[in-house]
């Protein structure tokens, strides 16, 4: 059974293993600020413009959770696309320490600048404003959960309308690496840097056992950040383990070469199922993309490949996901193609 389900249900890069194995007996002081952390955030400050604050983590939940606790106010809300993780698949995480999710509608995954600056705008209007949770962030995966990205413009407009309102902009880059490889995309970790508040370096899904990188932008964001990591149980005692997976990632552009090989993988799975007439639900150029397909195909193919039920669109057709990784075999796309030739 080859699987396409995820993106995280291998291990870690041959190399990140290497490594821990290799520093196994070191000694060092726990909770992040050993040598090893204190290297790979300088590592990631190399990509970045400005001088920003790199934190480690342990999961995506986590970070989300972490992050957007530290910046908001009790009575403060973000705004995320319906289809946000935040919004769907995090558990209540963010209101369970008080701050509402607003949701408005997004399109192929995205935030629409002119949605958010409408639901800002209502809010403001309204005379019981004070009875409503007040919008206070915008929230952004780089990739969407579709996959799909949001052009450098795009990100300089949402910034740019967060700093006019005075409200803070977040990426999640839970799956950053397979953005930063996609062939359409035209933001960088640097363009991150300059137009955000706080984004994070996804390690879970690109190649690290586990581990996200958040990086603090805005100055005021920075005190006491270390706090909420340790009340939210995210402060690693043996974090070594996270600086070390991370200074394997960005040495020698690993984090990106990873992810391009999954990104290439994941253009001959489309190329496969386009040739044979089957579209895409979604206009992903990221590892994970969504072939619309019949009953009798998702039967065929089930018996070999495992991928993710996605959306009922009638009763015979579906759209489903195919995920590539950074750990994903050739031949197990060549497989996959020959079988999709076949239906």
């Amino acid at each position: 059974m080859f699987r396409f389900d995820n993106d995280y249900s291998t291990g870690a890069h041959p190399l990140i293993l290497d490594r821990l194995v290799a520093t196994n007996d070191e000694q060092h002081p726990g909770y992040g600020v050993d040598d090893h952390c204190m290297r790979a955030a300088e590592l990631i400050k190399q990509e970045c413009t400005g001088d920003v604050d790199v934190h480690f983590l342990v999961g995506g939940t986590q970070t989300n959770k972490t992050v957007i606790a530290s910046m908001l106010r009790p009575h403060q809300a973000v705004i995320a696309a319906d289809s946000g993780h935040i919004a769907v698949h995090e558990t209540g995480a963010i209101e369970s320490t008080g701050h509402k999710v607003i949701t408005v509608p997004g399109f192929d995954g995205k935030l629409r600048l002119e949605d958010v600056a409408s639901y800002v705008e209502d809010y403001w209007n309204d005379v019981t404003f004070e009875h409503i949770p007040q919008p206070k962030m915008v929230y952004i995966s780089q990739p969407t959960e579709f996959g799909t990205l949001y052009s450098k413009q795009e990100l300089q407009d949402l910034y740019h309308f967060c700093q006019e309102k005075q409200m803070y902009l977040m990426v999640d880059g839970a799956r950053l690496g397979y953005a930063l490889a996609a062939k359409e995309n035209d933001v960088t970790i640097k363009d991150l840097s300059e137009l955000s508040d706080v984004f994070y370096i996804g390690g879970t899904k690109v190649g690290a056992l586990f581990g996200e990188a958040v990086v603090f932008t805005n100055d005021e964001l920075k005190p006491d950040f270390r706090y909420f990591i340790k009340q939210n149980g995210g402060m690693l005692a043996k974090g070594r383990l996270l600086g070390i997976q991370y200074e394997v990632l960005f040495e020698n552009n690993l984090y990106v070469e990873i992810s391009k090989h999954a990104v290439d993988l994941a253009d001959k799975m489309t190329e496969a199922f386009e040739a044979k007439g089957i579209q895409m639900k979604y206009p992903s150029p990221t590892n994970q993309r969504f072939p619309i397909l019949t009953k009798e195909q998702i039967e065929v193919l089930r018996e070999k490949y495992t991928f993710a039920d996605w959306e009922k669109l009638d009763d015979n057709l579906f759209a489903v996901r195919f995920c590539s990784s950074w750990s994903t075999k050739p031949e197990e796309v060549d497989a996959l193609v020959q079988d999709i030739q076949a239906l």
